[in-house]
C-alpha cells in the first residue's frame, strides 16, 4: 500500500514548487550543487528529484559533456519536473526507486539527493544502491532537514494543524524532520561502504513574500492537505488562515523571514 505521506499528487507538485520551492528548497539546492564536482564528460544521478529544483541547478553548473539523470519514484512529481524543464533535452528522466536503481555498477561520478532520504522506506538499501552505482572516488551528496524545532515555518504549520484535530491529527510534518541524527547517518553510510564522511549543519533564513503565500504552500504543497481533506474538508480555509496569522506574528507578514536548518552529508565511495 502506498505511503500517503509520500503521495505528492494532484495539485500538490504545483503548490510545492510555486509556494515552497523558492522559500525552503532553492537556497539548499544552490548550496548542495555548489559542493558538487562532476568532471567534463562525467555523469551525475539525482534521486528524488521532485519538481526539478536541484535539477535546474545541476543544469546551470553542468560541466561540458556531462550527463544528468534525474529520477523520482513519484510519477506526478517527475512529470511536473519534466514539463517544467521541457525545453532542455540534456536531462534524462527516469522513474526509479532509490532502493532498486536501474543502472549498472559504477555508472556515475556523483549521486545527489535533496530532502528525499527521509522518505526512503529502506534507507540502508538506498545507501547501498548509491554506493553501487558510484564510480570509485565518486561522491554521494544529500541533505536532510534538522529537527522541526530548528525550522520555523514547518514547526508553526504542524502546531496549528494539530490543534484543529483532537483525535488522529495529520502526522505528515513528523516525517521530513525525523532523520537528522548525525551518528545514525554516519553509521548508515559506513555500513554501505562509504568513507570520508562529512556531516555539517547549515542554518539559513527562509524568505517569503507574504505570510499568506507561504501558508498556502505549507497547507497545500505537501501530502498534509490530503490528510486534512480526509478528516474535515471544510476546515481547510480556517487552517490556512490560522497558519498565515501565526507565521505573520512570529516571522513577519511581508516579507516573512524564518529560521531553517538542514544537515549536509557528503560521502565518498
Amino acid at each position: 500500500m502506498p505511503d500517503k505521506n509520500a503521495a505528492f499528487v494532484g495539485e500538490i507538485p504545483e503548490n510545492y514548487d510555486r509556494y515552497l520551492g523558492p522559500v525552503l528548497f532553492e537556497p539548499y539546492a544552490a548550496d548542495l550543487v555548489a559542493r558538487l564536482d562532476v568532471p567534463e564528460g562525467g555523469a551525475v544521478l539525482e534521486l528524488a528529484c521532485g519538481t526539478g529544483i536541484v535539477t535546474q541547478h545541476l543544469l546551470e553548473r553542468r560541466a561540458p559533456g556531462a550527463r544528468i539523470v534525474a529520477t523520482d519514484l513519484n510519477e506526478a512529481m517527475l512529470a511536473f519536473a519534466r514539463n517544467k524543464l521541457a525545453n532542455d533535452e540534456i536531462v534524462e528522466w527516469r522513474q526509479a526507486d532509490a532502493a532498486e536503481l536501474p543502472f549498472p555498477d559504477q555508472s556515475f561520478d556523483a549521486v545527489v539527493c535533496q530532502f528525499g532520504v527521509m522518505f526512503f522506506p529502506d534507507k540502508e538499501k538506498a545507501a547501498r544502491e548509491a554506493y553501487r552505482v558510484l564510480k570509485p572516488e565518486g561522491a554521494f551528496l544529500f541533505n536532510v532537514w534538522d529537527a522541526i524545532e530548528h525550522n520555523d515555518l514547518p514547526h508553526i504549520a504542524h502546531a496549528i494543524i494539530t490543534k484543529f484535530f483532537d483525535d488522529n491529527p495529520p502526522d505528515f510534518y513528523q516525517i521530513p524532520f525525523c532523520f537528522h541524527d548525525a551518528e545514525t547517518i554516519r553509521s548508515l553510510l559506513t555500513a554501505a561502504g562509504f568513507r570520508q564522511i562529512q556531516l555539517s549543519r547549515a542554518p539559513l533564513i527562509a524568505i517569503a513574500p507574504s505570510a499568506g503565500e507561504v501558508a498556502k504552500g505549507l497547507v497545500h504543497g505537501n501530502p498534509v492537505i490530503t490528510a486534512i481533506r480526509e478528516r474535515d474538508q471544510a476546515s481547510i480555509p480556517k487552517i490556512e488562515a490560522a497558519v498565515a496569522e501565526a507565521v505573520a506574528r512570529q516571522c513577519g507578514a511581508a516579507p516573512v523571514r524564518a529560521k531553517m536548518q538542514a544537515l549536509i552529508c557528503v560521502a565518498v565511495r
